[in-house]
Protein backbone atom coordinates (compact mmCIF):
# COMPACT_ATOMS: atom_id res chain seq x y z
CA UNK A 1 0.00 0.00 0.00
CA UNK A 2 1.37 3.40 -0.52
CA UNK A 3 0.69 6.95 1.10
CA UNK A 4 0.82 10.34 -0.03
CA UNK A 5 0.48 12.97 2.00
CA UNK A 6 -0.77 16.28 0.41
CA UNK A 7 0.35 19.35 2.84
CA UNK A 8 0.86 22.84 2.59
CA UNK A 9 -0.39 26.24 3.59
CA UNK A 10 -4.38 26.81 4.00
CA UNK A 11 -5.85 27.61 1.07
CA UNK A 12 -3.92 26.90 -1.56
CA UNK A 13 -5.54 23.90 -2.99
CA UNK A 14 -4.30 21.03 -0.82
CA UNK A 15 -7.94 19.26 -1.09
CA UNK A 16 -8.58 19.65 -4.71
CA UNK A 17 -5.37 17.70 -5.36
CA UNK A 18 -5.95 14.85 -2.81
CA UNK A 19 -9.43 14.57 -4.79
CA UNK A 20 -8.23 14.82 -8.39
CA UNK A 21 -5.48 12.37 -7.31
CA UNK A 22 -7.59 9.72 -5.70
CA UNK A 23 -10.11 9.89 -8.96
CA UNK A 24 -7.51 9.56 -11.60
CA UNK A 25 -5.72 6.79 -9.61
CA UNK A 26 -9.46 4.64 -8.81
CA UNK A 27 -10.14 5.45 -12.37
CA UNK A 28 -6.62 3.58 -12.87
CA UNK A 29 -7.83 0.82 -10.90
CA UNK A 30 -6.60 1.47 -7.74
CA UNK A 31 -8.67 0.92 -4.30
CA UNK A 32 -7.92 4.43 -3.21
CA UNK A 33 -8.78 6.03 0.06
CA UNK A 34 -8.79 9.67 0.54
CA UNK A 35 -8.96 10.77 4.14
CA UNK A 36 -9.16 14.00 5.18
CA UNK A 37 -6.96 14.98 8.61
CA UNK A 38 -8.22 18.75 8.25
CA UNK A 39 -10.67 19.11 11.24
CA UNK A 40 -12.41 22.18 8.78
CA UNK A 41 -13.25 19.02 6.62
CA UNK A 42 -13.99 19.80 3.10
CA UNK A 43 -13.57 16.94 0.77
CA UNK A 44 -17.46 16.23 0.81
CA UNK A 45 -17.08 19.75 -0.59
CA UNK A 46 -14.94 19.52 -3.20
CA UNK A 47 -16.81 15.84 -4.25
CA UNK A 48 -19.83 18.09 -4.67
CA UNK A 49 -21.78 15.79 -1.70
CA UNK A 50 -24.57 16.13 0.13
CA UNK A 51 -24.27 17.19 4.10
CA UNK A 52 -26.81 14.32 5.07
CA UNK A 53 -24.65 12.06 3.25
CA UNK A 54 -21.74 12.76 5.05
CA UNK A 55 -23.80 12.65 8.42
CA UNK A 56 -25.22 9.40 7.86
CA UNK A 57 -22.53 7.87 6.96
CA UNK A 58 -20.76 8.74 10.96
CA UNK A 59 -16.90 9.60 9.84
CA UNK A 60 -16.62 5.99 7.90
CA UNK A 61 -15.02 5.16 4.27
CA UNK A 62 -18.10 6.48 1.62
CA UNK A 63 -17.42 5.43 -1.93
CA UNK A 64 -18.17 7.71 -4.22
CA UNK A 65 -17.13 6.20 -7.67
CA UNK A 66 -15.14 2.32 -8.10
CA UNK A 67 -12.38 2.14 -6.78
CA UNK A 68 -12.84 5.45 -4.61
CA UNK A 69 -13.75 5.95 -1.09
CA UNK A 70 -13.57 9.40 1.17
CA UNK A 71 -13.55 9.49 4.70
CA UNK A 72 -14.04 12.96 6.94
CA UNK A 73 -13.25 11.68 10.70
CA UNK A 74 -16.05 12.52 13.10
CA UNK A 75 -14.65 13.61 16.44
CA UNK A 76 -16.79 12.84 18.81
CA UNK A 77 -17.67 9.24 16.94
CA UNK A 78 -13.83 8.59 17.72
CA UNK A 79 -13.85 9.58 21.32
CA UNK A 80 -16.65 7.04 21.90
CA UNK A 81 -14.70 3.97 19.74
CA UNK A 82 -10.71 5.27 21.17
CA UNK A 83 -11.18 7.34 23.27
CA UNK A 84 -13.17 6.41 26.13
CA UNK A 85 -10.99 6.65 29.54
CA UNK A 86 -9.09 9.29 28.75
CA UNK A 87 -12.34 11.87 27.89
CA UNK A 88 -14.04 10.58 30.54
CA UNK A 89 -11.52 11.32 32.86
CA UNK A 90 -10.82 14.80 31.36
CA UNK A 91 -14.62 15.70 31.68
CA UNK A 92 -15.04 14.91 35.79
CA UNK A 93 -11.61 16.82 35.73
CA UNK A 94 -13.52 19.80 34.40
CA UNK A 95 -16.67 19.08 36.31
CA UNK A 96 -14.81 19.15 39.56
CA UNK A 97 -13.86 22.94 38.34
CA UNK A 98 -17.35 23.59 38.06
CA UNK A 99 -17.76 23.00 34.45
CA UNK A 100 -20.93 21.99 33.49
CA UNK A 101 -21.12 18.75 31.99
CA UNK A 102 -22.28 19.38 28.38
CA UNK A 103 -19.71 21.90 27.94
CA UNK A 104 -17.34 19.76 29.80
CA UNK A 105 -17.68 17.02 27.16
CA UNK A 106 -16.82 19.63 24.58
CA UNK A 107 -13.77 20.81 26.48
CA UNK A 108 -12.33 17.01 26.62
CA UNK A 109 -11.48 16.84 23.16
CA UNK A 110 -8.41 17.23 23.16
CA UNK A 111 -5.60 18.50 20.76
CA UNK A 112 -3.88 15.10 18.55
CA UNK A 113 -7.18 13.12 19.34
CA UNK A 114 -8.29 13.49 15.78
CA UNK A 115 -5.10 13.18 14.44
CA UNK A 116 -4.23 9.86 16.27
CA UNK A 117 -7.61 8.56 14.93
CA UNK A 118 -6.36 8.98 11.71
CA UNK A 119 -3.09 7.22 12.73
CA UNK A 120 -4.85 4.53 13.91
CA UNK A 121 -7.22 4.13 10.95
CA UNK A 122 -3.79 3.91 8.79
CA UNK A 123 -2.20 0.93 10.64
CA UNK A 124 -5.34 -0.67 10.55
CA UNK A 125 -6.08 -0.35 6.92
CA UNK A 126 -2.39 -1.08 6.12
CA UNK A 127 -2.32 -4.45 8.13
CA UNK A 128 -5.93 -5.70 6.49
CA UNK A 129 -4.43 -4.54 2.87
CA UNK A 130 -8.12 -2.50 2.39
CA UNK A 131 -6.66 -0.18 0.07
CA UNK A 132 -3.72 0.21 -2.88
CA UNK A 133 -3.36 3.72 -1.96
CA UNK A 134 -3.83 6.37 1.21
CA UNK A 135 -4.47 10.04 0.06
CA UNK A 136 -4.17 12.09 3.04
CA UNK A 137 -5.77 15.71 2.62
CA UNK A 138 -3.60 16.99 5.36
CA UNK A 139 -4.45 20.38 7.61
CA UNK A 140 -2.51 23.39 7.14
CA UNK A 141 1.12 23.22 7.81
CA UNK A 142 1.77 23.19 11.64
CA UNK A 143 -1.24 21.11 12.24
CA UNK A 144 0.38 18.28 9.79
CA UNK A 145 3.51 18.95 11.47
CA UNK A 146 2.14 17.90 14.98
CA UNK A 147 0.14 14.88 12.86
CA UNK A 148 3.34 13.45 11.79
CA UNK A 149 5.35 13.80 14.74
CA UNK A 150 3.14 12.22 16.96
CA UNK A 151 3.91 8.83 16.64
CA UNK A 152 7.68 9.51 18.12
CA UNK A 153 6.34 11.78 20.36
CA UNK A 154 3.95 8.66 21.76
CA UNK A 155 6.82 6.68 21.71
CA UNK A 156 9.19 9.28 23.70
CA UNK A 157 6.09 9.42 26.80
CA UNK A 158 5.36 5.90 26.72
CA UNK A 159 8.98 5.01 27.59
CA UNK A 160 9.72 8.17 29.50
CA UNK A 161 6.94 9.19 31.62
CA UNK A 162 3.66 6.36 31.44
CA UNK A 163 5.27 4.25 33.64
CA UNK A 164 6.53 6.44 36.46
CA UNK A 165 3.06 8.44 36.46
CA UNK A 166 0.86 5.14 36.07
CA UNK A 167 3.24 4.16 39.20
CA UNK A 168 2.78 7.38 41.03
CA UNK A 169 -0.66 7.67 40.38
CA UNK A 170 -1.34 4.51 41.81
CA UNK A 171 0.45 5.24 45.09
CA UNK A 172 -0.84 9.00 45.25
CA UNK A 173 -4.80 7.78 44.92
CA UNK A 174 -6.28 6.63 48.14
CA UNK A 175 -4.08 10.00 49.88
CA UNK A 176 -5.30 11.86 47.35
CA UNK A 177 -9.02 11.53 48.03
CA UNK A 178 -8.78 12.12 51.57
CA UNK A 179 -7.43 15.43 51.05
CA UNK A 180 -8.23 17.07 47.49
CA UNK A 181 -11.25 17.11 45.47
CA UNK A 182 -9.34 16.56 42.19
CA UNK A 183 -9.51 13.47 41.22
CA UNK A 184 -6.34 11.63 40.31
CA UNK A 185 -6.60 9.27 36.37
CA UNK A 186 -7.89 5.46 37.74
CA UNK A 187 -6.12 2.57 36.13
CA UNK A 188 -8.44 2.59 33.74
CA UNK A 189 -7.22 5.60 32.20
CA UNK A 190 -4.03 4.52 31.50
CA UNK A 191 -4.96 1.00 30.48
CA UNK A 192 -6.64 3.25 27.44
CA UNK A 193 -3.45 5.12 26.63
CA UNK A 194 -1.67 1.64 26.81
CA UNK A 195 -4.26 -0.01 24.49
CA UNK A 196 -4.20 2.91 22.27
CA UNK A 197 -0.45 2.76 21.92
CA UNK A 198 -0.26 -1.28 21.23
CA UNK A 199 -2.85 -0.31 18.25
CA UNK A 200 -0.48 2.60 16.46
CA UNK A 201 2.79 0.35 16.90
CA UNK A 202 4.35 0.21 13.43
CA UNK A 203 2.72 3.60 12.07
CA UNK A 204 5.79 5.39 12.44
CA UNK A 205 8.01 3.52 10.39
CA UNK A 206 4.94 3.29 7.94
CA UNK A 207 5.37 7.05 7.47
CA UNK A 208 8.84 7.15 7.40
CA UNK A 209 9.41 4.63 4.90
CA UNK A 210 10.03 6.10 1.55
CA UNK A 211 8.58 3.22 -0.39
CA UNK A 212 5.53 3.59 1.19
CA UNK A 213 5.08 6.96 2.04
CA UNK A 214 5.75 10.15 0.35
CA UNK A 215 4.95 13.71 1.10
CA UNK A 216 3.51 16.06 -1.54
CA UNK A 217 3.84 19.79 -0.80
CA UNK A 218 1.10 21.86 -2.72
CA UNK A 219 1.92 25.19 -3.38
CA UNK A 220 1.09 28.56 -5.56
CA UNK A 221 2.91 31.08 -7.64
CA UNK A 222 3.24 33.83 -4.46
CA UNK A 223 6.43 34.81 -3.09
CA UNK A 224 4.82 34.10 0.99
CA UNK A 225 3.63 30.93 -0.48
CA UNK A 226 6.64 29.56 -1.50
CA UNK A 227 8.55 30.58 1.64
CA UNK A 228 6.07 28.88 3.69
CA UNK A 229 6.33 25.37 1.31
CA UNK A 230 10.86 25.66 2.01
CA UNK A 231 9.48 25.99 5.52
CA UNK A 232 7.18 22.70 5.39
CA UNK A 233 9.75 20.83 3.06
CA UNK A 234 12.54 21.50 6.04
CA UNK A 235 10.39 20.30 8.74
CA UNK A 236 9.31 17.05 7.15
CA UNK A 237 12.77 16.27 6.26
CA UNK A 238 13.38 16.71 10.06
CA UNK A 239 10.81 14.50 11.12
CA UNK A 240 12.23 12.02 8.23
CA UNK A 241 9.39 11.82 5.87
CA UNK A 242 10.30 11.83 2.21
CA UNK A 243 9.78 14.67 -0.13
CA UNK A 244 8.96 13.37 -3.78
CA UNK A 245 7.27 16.30 -5.77
CA UNK A 246 5.82 20.13 -5.13
CA UNK A 247 2.78 20.79 -6.79
CA UNK A 248 2.51 24.40 -8.02
CA UNK A 249 -1.35 24.86 -8.02
CA UNK A 250 -3.27 27.54 -9.87
CA UNK A 251 -0.99 28.53 -12.54
CA UNK A 252 -1.97 30.83 -15.02
CA UNK A 253 -2.53 28.81 -18.59
CA UNK A 254 0.20 29.75 -21.39
CA UNK A 255 -0.80 33.07 -23.67
CA UNK A 256 -2.18 34.35 -20.61
CA UNK A 257 -0.17 35.85 -18.72
CA UNK A 258 0.59 39.15 -21.17
CA UNK A 259 -2.85 40.16 -20.77
CA UNK A 260 -2.62 40.27 -16.65
CA UNK A 261 0.22 42.95 -16.47
CA UNK A 262 2.35 42.70 -13.79
CA UNK A 263 0.40 39.62 -11.92
CA UNK A 264 1.29 37.40 -15.00
CA UNK A 265 5.17 38.87 -15.23
CA UNK A 266 5.41 38.10 -11.47
CA UNK A 267 3.79 34.39 -11.39
CA UNK A 268 6.73 33.35 -13.93
CA UNK A 269 9.09 34.66 -11.74
CA UNK A 270 7.78 33.02 -9.20
CA UNK A 271 7.70 29.67 -10.85
CA UNK A 272 11.47 29.94 -12.01
CA UNK A 273 11.89 31.00 -8.34
CA UNK A 274 9.90 27.71 -7.40
CA UNK A 275 12.49 25.09 -9.82
CA UNK A 276 15.44 27.09 -8.32
CA UNK A 277 14.57 26.29 -4.50
CA UNK A 278 12.77 23.01 -4.95
CA UNK A 279 15.10 20.97 -7.76
CA UNK A 280 15.98 18.16 -8.18
CA UNK A 281 12.72 17.76 -6.40
CA UNK A 282 10.50 17.10 -9.00
CA UNK A 283 8.03 20.02 -10.08
CA UNK A 284 4.26 19.74 -11.28
CA UNK A 285 2.28 22.21 -12.22
CA UNK A 286 -1.59 22.50 -12.53
CA UNK A 287 -3.05 25.03 -14.54
CA UNK A 288 -5.90 27.46 -13.10
CA UNK A 289 -8.92 25.87 -13.88
CA UNK A 290 -11.68 27.91 -15.77
CA UNK A 291 -14.39 27.37 -13.33
CA UNK A 292 -14.48 25.56 -9.31
CA UNK A 293 -13.36 22.33 -9.67
CA UNK A 294 -16.19 20.56 -8.23
CA UNK A 295 -17.67 16.89 -8.58
CA UNK A 296 -15.71 13.52 -9.39
CA UNK A 297 -15.85 14.86 -13.02
CA UNK A 298 -14.49 17.45 -12.81
CA UNK A 299 -11.66 16.04 -10.34
CA UNK A 300 -10.73 13.23 -12.79
CA UNK A 301 -10.00 15.92 -15.48
CA UNK A 302 -8.43 18.24 -13.11
CA UNK A 303 -6.04 14.81 -12.17
CA UNK A 304 -5.30 14.03 -15.84
CA UNK A 305 -4.02 17.64 -16.46
CA UNK A 306 -1.90 17.61 -13.42
CA UNK A 307 -0.06 14.26 -13.90
CA UNK A 308 -0.31 13.46 -17.39
CA UNK A 309 1.33 10.06 -18.31
CA UNK A 310 2.89 10.01 -14.71
CA UNK A 311 1.62 7.38 -12.59
CA UNK A 312 0.13 9.07 -9.23
CA UNK A 313 1.26 6.40 -7.23
CA UNK A 314 4.79 6.23 -7.99
CA UNK A 315 7.44 7.52 -6.04
CA UNK A 316 8.77 10.56 -8.23
CA UNK A 317 11.96 11.31 -6.30
CA UNK A 318 14.00 9.26 -2.92
CA UNK A 319 16.47 10.66 -0.63
CA UNK A 320 17.75 9.60 2.81
CA UNK A 321 16.93 12.43 5.34
CA UNK A 322 19.10 11.13 7.68
CA UNK A 323 22.43 8.54 8.07
CA UNK A 324 24.44 7.66 10.74
CA UNK A 325 28.46 7.28 9.57
CA UNK A 326 31.49 5.90 10.83
CA UNK A 327 34.73 6.25 8.57
CA UNK A 328 38.10 6.27 9.83
CA UNK A 329 37.20 5.85 13.05
CA UNK A 330 34.99 9.36 12.85
CA UNK A 331 31.43 9.46 14.02
CA UNK A 332 28.81 11.39 11.94
CA UNK A 333 25.09 12.04 11.57
CA UNK A 334 24.11 13.24 8.43
CA UNK A 335 20.11 15.06 8.38
CA UNK A 336 18.68 16.76 5.41
CA UNK A 337 17.64 20.01 6.53
CA UNK A 338 16.69 22.05 3.44
CA UNK A 339 16.63 25.51 3.98
CA UNK A 340 17.80 25.84 7.35
CA UNK A 341 19.89 28.66 8.74
CA UNK A 342 22.57 28.36 10.72
CA UNK A 343 20.95 30.78 13.16
CA UNK A 344 18.32 28.96 13.83
CA UNK A 345 19.32 25.64 14.08
CA UNK A 346 20.31 24.43 18.41
CA UNK A 347 21.60 20.94 19.31
CA UNK A 348 22.11 19.58 22.40
CA UNK A 349 22.18 15.43 23.51
CA UNK A 350 20.99 13.92 26.00
CA UNK A 351 21.40 10.39 27.55
CA UNK A 352 21.27 8.58 23.93
CA UNK A 353 19.21 11.58 22.01
CA UNK A 354 20.55 13.91 20.03
CA UNK A 355 17.56 17.29 20.33
CA UNK A 356 17.60 19.29 17.14
CA UNK A 357 15.66 22.32 17.22
CA UNK A 358 14.74 24.23 13.94
CA UNK A 359 13.13 28.05 14.80
CA UNK A 360 10.36 26.46 16.76
CA UNK A 361 9.91 22.95 16.22
CA UNK A 362 12.08 20.27 17.51
CA UNK A 363 13.20 16.65 17.17
CA UNK A 364 14.36 13.80 19.36
CA UNK A 365 16.60 11.60 17.34
CA UNK A 366 17.47 8.11 19.08
CA UNK A 367 21.30 7.76 18.86
CA UNK A 368 22.29 3.74 18.12
CA UNK A 369 24.40 2.84 20.95
CA UNK A 370 27.98 4.11 19.24
CA UNK A 371 26.80 6.47 18.80
CA UNK A 372 24.78 7.45 22.08
CA UNK A 373 28.51 6.80 24.38
CA UNK A 374 29.77 9.66 22.52
CA UNK A 375 29.38 13.50 22.81
CA UNK A 376 29.01 16.02 19.90
CA UNK A 377 32.63 17.65 19.26
CA UNK A 378 31.09 19.92 16.10
CA UNK A 379 28.45 20.74 13.87
CA UNK A 380 28.23 22.43 10.23
CA UNK A 381 25.43 23.14 7.71
CA UNK A 382 26.73 21.57 4.23
CA UNK A 383 24.19 22.77 1.49
CA UNK A 384 21.10 21.09 2.97
CA UNK A 385 22.88 18.60 5.04
CA UNK A 386 23.51 19.07 9.13
CA UNK A 387 26.31 17.26 9.43
CA UNK A 388 26.68 16.47 13.40
CA UNK A 389 30.67 15.22 14.13
CA UNK A 390 30.81 12.59 17.50
CA UNK A 391 33.86 11.94 19.62
CA UNK A 392 37.51 13.31 18.94
CA UNK A 393 40.50 10.86 17.83
CA UNK A 394 39.03 8.58 20.64
CA UNK A 395 36.21 8.21 19.14
CA UNK A 396 37.60 4.62 17.44
CA UNK A 397 38.60 3.09 20.62
CA UNK A 398 35.28 3.60 22.32
CA UNK A 399 33.03 1.87 19.37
Amino acid sequence: MRIILYAGKGGVGKTSVAGATGALTAARGFRTLVLSLDPAHSLSDVFDLQVSLMDKNRGQPLAVAENLWIQELDVHEEIARNWGEVHRYVTSLLNTSGIEDVLAEELAVLPGMEEVSALLYINRYFRDKAYDLIVLDCAPTAESLRFVSLPKTLDWYMAKIFKVERRLARYMRPVAKRLIDVPLPGDDYFAGIQRLYERLKGVDELLSDPEVTSVRLVTNPEKMVLKETQRAFMFFCLHQLAVDAVIINRVLPPGTEGRLGSWGRLQREYLDLAESYFRPVPILQAPLAESEVLGHDLLLGFGRRLFQDLDPTAVFYQRRTLAFERLNGRHRVRLLLPFATRPEIDLSKVGEELIVKVGNFKKNLILPRAFALLEPSGAQLSGEELIIEFGGKDAQDQD
